[in-house]
């Protein structure tokens, strides 16, 4: 009886400590609301209309294997509106499919238009991104550098709305605000929709207006070129090049500007196995830059408030441990509570932490109200958001901890299939037949846990743990099963021998000029 006891003490402890993490994370949400209230009313107004003289600009396109979208990206970036001979733009392609015979037929293309455009392919994919962009600055003429990944759709008028904040000598880079292209395609790109929009309108214009670090985005965003070179240009020993230029940029005294009214649209990940390669990439980026620039952050002379901003900005994917943890234990403190007992106290106590629960909600129910009109119904999809959130913890924990100990990866590019209308298929296209993860077993098992966890629940009639562990049986369940059915239609659907450029282009309606 003693060692149950011990051991009841020891998950107690860990789901105690687990629920603090959570609850501080989850409380920085309302500290971001206080700082959205507190700055709602500020304007980014740029010094000047427009800079004179005119600068040039190179706009920058990192590809790789992007066959479905790389014309229609040359399309629109020869549609900025600014003048040809001020702008220069740099194919950088790290291809090894027919997507090089595409881009190279459309660079010339616009070459013979009176463009400067030149295609740069590398056949090593070294430093990946950051390699590509460091390779391609090296060659580029212009004090300004603006990217965009393969699947973005710039607006004509970017350049003339990025440009005058550069007025200031202190900005070193100006970043916009991504759209969606396909949001409404399923429920699992408006779920994405949902948990962008939070990040862009809450989070980067809080940073931004409260005079914390903000982030480029790794695309949709302008540099000056000298700001990159400043920093230390970009390095490729994260898989977050963005974030890390970033910091490294603000600790050197660089200011950056974010902008909630230019948007840069964008397509979303419409396979949940691609969702989970790009989550990983993310999370996984976001703790090596934060082992890296951390010690870094808190030697500068900055406030304590910026410092304290940076950490959690930094660290926050390291949530997804502690929501397993949380997740594993939740039926544990079930049969604790009815079978060993003397924690009465402490079980009414913890009833604080759906505090945590409330400050997030109202973190997105506010970015859905901000941007779109019929925001009510978009924020009723904020319990598959959290189930999601939850059902990607196995995946992201592992990124976590590999991250922690150090254990290097390459860069997994997130395919592109231009999926616009629901009436497109995601399943046929070439890049659809990813490589099924692992934890997907991990995932339905869990989910089957979870679904034993609800029988036990209610034969103690402990009805309080069930909305929990519903959305966890969703998250987990619902995350595995759809990451195996996604799989299986892939490889049934997909064509397994590597598409022409011709039949490509015909799949998608369109004629090479």
């Amino acid at each position: 009886m003693l060692f149950l006891e011990d051991i009841a003490d020891l998950v107690v402890a860990v789901y105690v400590a687990s629920l603090i993490v959570l609850f501080a994370f989850g409380v920085h949400s309302l500290v971001m609301l206080y700082y959205y209230r507190r700055t709602a009313s500020q304007s980014p107004t740029p010094p000047v209309e427009m800079l004179d003289p005119l600068p040039v600009v190179t706009v920058q396109l990192p590809i790789y294997n992007e066959v479905y979208v790389v014309e229609r990206l040359l399309d629109v970036v020869t549609q900025l509106d600014y003048p040809r001979d001020k702008l220069e733009i740099q194919v950088l392609d790290d291809s090894t499919d027919e997507t090089q015979h595409i881009a190279q037929r459309r660079v010339e293309y616009y070459r013979q238009q009176g463009f400067d455009i030149t295609y740069i392919h590398r056949t090593e994919r070294t430093g990946y991104k950051a390699g590509a962009l460091r390779h391609g600055l090296a060659m580029a003429r212009g004090e300004f550098i603006a990217i965009f990944d393969a699947d973005f759709v710039p607006k004509p008028d970017f350049l003339k709305r990025t440009l005058p904040f550069f007025a200031d000598p202190r900005v070193g880079m100006v970043q916009t605000r991504w759209e969606h292209l396909n949001e409404n395609y399923s429920l699992l790109t408006q779920a994405q929709a949902l948990a962008l929009d939070g990040h862009f309108v809450i989070e980067q214009q809080v940073r931004y207006k409260a005079g914390f670090f903000i982030n480029f985005n790794g695309t949709a965003g302008i540099w000056r070129r000298t700001c990159i070179e400043d920093a230390g240009n970009w390095h490729s020993d994260t898989l977050a090049e963005d974030l890390d230029l970033s910091y490294r940029a603000q600790l050197r005294g660089w200011r950056f500007v974010f902008l909630a009214d230019v948007t840069s649209p964008a397509e979303l990940p419409a396979d949940i196995n691609a969702l989970k390669s790009q989550q990983f990439r993310w999370t996984k980026g976001a703790v090596e830059v934060a082992k890296k620039l951390l010690p870094a952050v808190w030697r500068a002379r900055l406030p304590l408030r910026v410092k304290l901003e940076a950490t959690v900005h930094l660290t926050s994917n390291i949530v997804f441990p502690f929501i397993l943890l949380v997740a594993l234990l939740n039926l544990p403190m079930v049969l604790i509570k009815n079978l060993v007992g003397g924690y009465d106290e402490l079980f009414t106590l913890m009833s604080i932490f759906v505090i945590a629960s409330v400050g997030t909600f109202l973190f997105y129910l506010y970015s859905q109200r901000t941007i779109h009109e019929d925001w009510q119904r978009r924020v009723l999809l904020f319990p598959l958001f959290m189930a999601g959130s939850m059902g990607l913890a196995i995946n992201n924990t592992k990124a976590v901890l590999e991250a922690l100990f150090g254990k290097r990866s390459e860069f997994t590019r997130t395919p592109k299939y231009r999926i616009l209308s629901t009436t497109d298929d995601w399943r046929t296209r070439k890049y659809a037949r990813t490589r099924l993860r692992g934890s997907v077993v991990l995932e339905l098992l869990v989910g089957v846990y979870f679904l034993a966890s609800i029988f036990i629940s209610l034969s103690y009639r402990e009805l309080a743990a069930l909305p929990f562990q519903l959305l966890f049986l969703l998250g987990f369940g619902g995350i595995g099963w759809l990451s195996l059915a996604h799989w299986l239609e892939a490889r049934r659907l997909t064509p397994t021998g590597a598409a022409t450029p011709r039949a490509v282009l015909a799949a998608l309606g369109q004629t090479t000029k």
